[in-house]
């Protein structure tokens, strides 16, 4: 045990870091093992992979992400400002890089190979370009006559350009929805607000009439008619799973279920534990935000409400999407359940993104103004 008395790093992280996010986290990740082992092996025995392929690569990735989760919640602020700006150039620098020799999958170029891993560029540049953004709307705030939000403005069209050169349009959704959220949390005034709806619904058309495969998603979604094996076999499983679900390794419906152990993990967690296992991974994603939100609106920095408050918001958009999907709410998009879908670049970024929330939430000692020597006076007067 950590006495209150220890002056040392360590315990003055335990008694400032906000415990019940580190529990939320390390939950999801515990669940996220749990799932790997419900849902990946029939995909692995599948395409003639050993059973515990996914789960052993899952479990390694866990240990640096952990790892990765903890340290990050070390940094103080600026630490977090100066991190996310380095990860932001990186990040950009590999996604032009993922358009001339990244790997192509079905039609779209997202992964790098480097030093013998796949790296997915755009999973890293999501939480630094929130935190850069968040910065850049808190000077624009602190000092209106630095041109702050057109900077965010401008930080936004590249990232979005990238995104849809990939084609990559469900994290261009993610992305822009999250820059929104900022935006109107920074006092975006409400000509900007139907300028942006403007450009959101023209952009939305744009895609649509540019790119087959989102018109053909989107035809799919209103008709029902068309390739919607994926989503009618994850509705199948939420159904058979019912209230308590078949038991663990007794579902069948995740066994025909191409990408169980990815898009449709949450379908997996249905059919064999139930819907009370949904709510709970439910529950535990809105508590995130919730919980998130609550501690932003605390904060006397603008900087720190502002990426406290995006950082969630991106979090709580992306599970929301993928649970989406899975219950045919939205169009099928390859969208990961944030820590608990299979996936290497994805867990340890988004340790990085939670990691940043757990070093923004931090308690830390107030600031208090010096009291001058004339008020001291002052007050001496007084009571004499």
């Amino acid at each position: 045990m950590i006495s209150r008395t220890d002056r040392s790093m360590v315990a003055n992280w335990w008694w400032t870091v906000d415990r019940w996010f580190l529990a939320a986290f390390l939950l999801l990740m515990g669940l996220g093992i749990v799932l790997s082992f419900a849902a990946s092996p029939a995909v692995a025995e599948r395409i003639g992979l050993e059973s515990f392929h996914f789960v052993t690569r899952q479990i390694i990735f866990m240990i640096p992400a952990v790892a990765v989760l903890i340290g990050v919640s070390f940094l103080d602020p600026r630490q977090v400002r100066r991190m996310a700006l380095a990860m932001l150039c990186l990040a950009l620098v590999l996604m032009v890089a993922t358009l001339f020799i990244g790997m192509e999958v079905k039609g779209s170029r997202r992964w790098l190979h480097l030093f013998g891993l796949s790296i997915q560029p755009s999973e890293y540049l999501k939480p630094a370009f929130v935190v850069i953004c968040a910065w850049l709307f808190a000077e624009h705030a602190r000092q209106p006559e630095i041109p702050g939000n057109l900077f965010a403005m401008l930080l936004l069209g590249l990232v979005v350009a990238l995104l849809v050169a990939q084609p990559d349009l469900g994290q261009t959704m993610l992305v822009l929805g999250t820059w929104g959220a900022m935006f109107f949390i920074a006092g975006m005034p409400w000509l900007w607000i139907a300028v942006l709806g403007a450009l959101g619904v023209g952009g939305a058309v744009a895609a649509y009439s540019a790119f087959p495969h989102v018109a053909e998603r989107i035809d799919r979604f209103v008709t029902g008619e068309g390739d919607t094996y994926q989503v009618d076999m994850s509705l199948e499983a939420l159904t058979r799973g019912g209230w308590l679900g078949q038991g663990p390794g007794e579902g069948s419906v995740k066994r025909i279920l191409p990408d169980s152990h990815t898009d449709f993990v949450f379908a997996v967690a249905g059919e064999e534990f139930g819907l009370v296992m949904c709510l709970l991974i439910l529950s535990l994603f809105a508590f995130v935000v919730l919980r998130g939100l609550v501690i932003a609106r605390r904060q006397e920095d603008d900087f720190t409400r502002y990426a406290l408050s995006g950082l969630v918001v991106l979090f709580g958009f992306q599970s929301i999407i993928n649970m989406a999907v899975n219950v045919r709410m939205m169009p099928a998009k390859g969208m990961t359940l944030p820590f608990i879908s299979y996936g290497g670049s994805s867990l340890v970024a988004m340790a990085i993104s939670m990691g940043f929330v757990l070093a923004l939430a931090r308690r830390r000692p107030e600031k208090r103004r010096p009291v001058s020597f004339s008020a001291i006076s002052g007050r001496a007067a007084a009571t004499g």
